[in-house]
């Protein structure tokens, strides 16, 4: 051959293969690009902590807003100031930031050391509230204890909190000595106490809390890995003192048969849930305007408290509720995350059960509105006025904030944060004997890192 007297062949010319252009512009893809940075955002180790910190924190202070729109007209029909229940929702606000960021600052030992003195002041004052001349009651139920003037706390709504602190700090211990493989170490105490709390609270009727607190020890019995035959005996044995206590009860079984209703019935036994979904019906997409609602001039009962949600839909409409059910949403997988990721498991029960608490709560008081759910008088966390349930709720945020920050990785993320400009943290001396201001730049940190005899 020509050109080869060595007897070798001329090298072959491989051609180089491109990818084709489909997946060229599935990279180019803008959708794509979006996704992929938000699931890179969403695996971030401090996801769980902004998603509690700003959710809790847009969802109070929406609920402020629509407290102040839904109360005006009740309270100048009670000869009040306009803004007499904004007021008092804004003060048990800032005392309930207080609590959360002590709550978010307490270490976890604390927080364990605090379940005993809570659940003991708990019961007390639930107790308290059956003394004649103590208690008082509201719209049937023997729930309340006056404060002196306006002011009054209802115990059953800090006896979540409590049931939640002590069950998680009571498994954890159980578990750390592996005694709950054994079913006798899985419900005692846990249940007995539980059913202490809920017999509290039905000797004043409230249906409701009972219900959440149910739902509490469920979510906790589930996380504990409690087998099916346990879980659905104890189920079974709610489930048939559920249906006694609404059997025995005509107005429970009034509230029953209004779900679904389109039309308030005979007496108007189905007025609240039927003009709900009024209230809902007429807002539309993005509502008749913030303090435009029509339902809050008399006709809508409760509208600044457990029907507030019907007032946010008429107002804002159906991106007004979307809104709060994904803030909702978003709280609860943070709850779920954190709850997952930890390895201490006083942190991952009462993380579990905190999420359960909050967002059962929701699901019930939504639910109702939107007349799936009987009314079971629950308001909404966060949004719903309620100093009594605000504060143990805030504080039940401040411990999920403790939580996420607590997280190995977060630390991490936390401990590597640095200011943007000027000197970094913990350094000491005069500002006179400080070296000069590097900048956190990272031209700066390339150039640290060149070997030393490289120019």
């Amino acid at each position: 051959m020509p050109g080869s007297r060595t007897g070798r062949r001329p090298p072959v010319q491989r051609t180089v293969r491109r990818p084709p252009a489909l997946s060229r512009a599935g990279r180019d893809n803008p959708v794509r690009r979006l996704h992929t940075r938000a699931k890179k955002a969403w695996d971030r180790p401090l996801t769980a902590y902004y998603l509690i910190f700003g959710g809790s924190l847009l969802i109070t202070v929406l609920g402020l807003v629509m407290v102040y729109s839904a109360s005006q007209i009740t309270a100048l029909q009670m000869s009040l100031p306009g803004s007499f229940f904004f007021r008092k929702q804004f003060l048990a606000a800032s005392i309930g930031a207080v609590l959360l960021f002590v709550a978010s600052r307490m270490p976890v030992k604390l927080h364990r050391g605090l379940a005993y003195p809570i659940l003991a002041v708990a019961v007390f004052l639930m107790a308290l509230v059956q003394v004649p001349g103590i208690g008082m009651s509201v719209n049937g139920n023997q729930n309340w204890i006056s404060l002196g003037g306006s002011f009054q706390i209802q115990p059953s709504e800090f006896g979540k909190l409590a049931l939640v602190l002590w069950s998680a700090d009571l498994l954890a211990r159980k578990q750390e000595r592996n005694l709950l493989a054994q079913w006798k170490h899985m419900l005692v105490p846990l249940v007995p106490v539980a059913f202490m709390l809920l017999g509290l609270i039905m000797l004043g009727g409230d249906m409701g809390t009972a219900i959440i607190l149910t739902a509490i020890l469920f979510g906790l019995l589930w996380l504990a890995g409690a087998p099916t035959r346990l879980f659905v005996g104890v189920l079974s044995i709610a489930a048939t003192l559920g249906v006694i206590l609404i059997k025995t009860s005509p107005n429970r079984m009034a509230r029953l048969q209004c779900i679904g209703a389109t039309d308030p019935g005979p007496g108007d036994a189905c007025w609240q849930a039927v003009h709900g979904i009024y209230a809902l019906a007429s807002g539309g997409i993005f509502g008749s305007g913030l303090g435009a609602s029509v339902e809050k001039w008399g006709q809508l009962p409760e509208a600044h408290t457990d029907f507030i949600f019907a007032v946010t839909g008429e107002e804002l409409g159906l991106a007004g509720t979307l809104s709060v059910l994904a803030l909702f949403a978003a709280l609860g997988y943070a709850g779920i995350r954190v709850a997952g990721r930890t390895e201490d498991p006083f942190v991952r029960y009462a993380a579990g059960g905190v999420t359960t608490w909050i967002t059962a709560q929701a699901v019930i008081n939504i639910g109702a509105v939107l007349g799936l759910l009987p009314i079971a008088g629950v308001p909404l966390p966060l949004f719903s006025y309620g100093g009594s349930a605000l504060l143990p709720t805030m504080f039940a945020i401040g411990l999920l904030i403790a939580f996420a920050r607590d997280e190995p990785a977060a630390r991490a993320a936390l401990a590597m944060r640095h200011p943007r400009f000027g000197r970094k943290r913990g350094s000491g001396g005069s500002a006179f004997d400080r070296s000069p201001r590097r900048w956190n730049t990272m031209r700066r940190r390339a150039s640290a890192a060149r070997p030393s005899g490289e120019r």
